[in-house]
């Protein structure tokens, strides 16, 4: 009997994390393409046509919003998307969705648990963290409300952040610890460090206390 090969793509913009990912999936996932930035993902996943692409949400060159507006519309009978983010904000799950990806789970996730979200986006379903599960339903249900946009000037002042300082500003507005976020991003607590230090720097704010207020009261955690 033929075992069927599902041929996915990754897309991250951490060298490391996608090392970690191929070798956590399990068979008979092969993965056939790697990209670290919009642009890149966008003609690598056009070329090679893959079942499945690991996609993540924040990337640099446009997002991974991006990806989806360019290729969703062209390839959504032939490669499916689903989005592996750190992000849990309702803000980026909607949007994804709502670009035609198929799924979206957070970097918790088990090798196994991953190798089986592929395995079901392939054959068709929709496939969430269970976390995040109930609130796209409430904003897709009659009568649910979608999460409400970022206050206006919000977006522009995330226009001065980087993709990973947005990341990092998100988990601080939800009261992780420096120690915390840097496993969930897989870099040093240091870098951590530099990060926080350059948002507060880049929103004139003076610490993490006022970062989180400042993130809350525009709508973003």
């Amino acid at each position: 009997m033929t075992v069927r090969v599902v041929r996915v793509v990754l897309v991250d913009d951490h060298r490391m994390f996608r090392t970690g990912v191929r070798a956590e999936l399990g068979n008979p996932l092969e993965v056939v393409g790697e990209a670290e930035d919009a642009p890149g993902a966008v003609d690598c996943i056009a070329r090679l046509r893959p079942d499945v692409v690991l996609l993540d949400v924040h990337l640099p060159g446009g997002g991974g919003l991006s990806v989806l507006r360019s290729l969703v519309p062209a390839m959504s009978d032939s490669t499916r998307f689903l989005a592996l983010s750190v992000s849990d904000a309702p803000e980026d799950v909607i949007s994804v969705i709502r670009a035609g990806a198929r799924g979206y789970v957070t970097k918790s996730i088990t090798g196994s648990e991953l190798t089986d979200a592929v395995l079901r986006v392939a054959d068709g379903d929709a496939v969430f963290s269970p976390r995040l599960a109930g609130f796209v339903l409430d904003a897709f249900s009659a009568g649910g409300t979608v999460p409400a946009d970022p206050v206006e000037g919000a977006t522009e002042d995330l226009d001065r952040l980087t993709a990973r300082e947005r990341e990092v500003l998100r988990l601080i507005a939800r009261g992780y610890a420096y120690k915390e976020i840097a496993k969930q991003l897989f870099i040093s607590v240091k870098t951590v460090e530099t990060h926080v230090s350059a948002v507060l720097r880049k929103l004139q704010l003076s610490n993490r206390h006022e970062l989180s207020r400042w993130a809350a009261d525009r709508r973003l955690v």
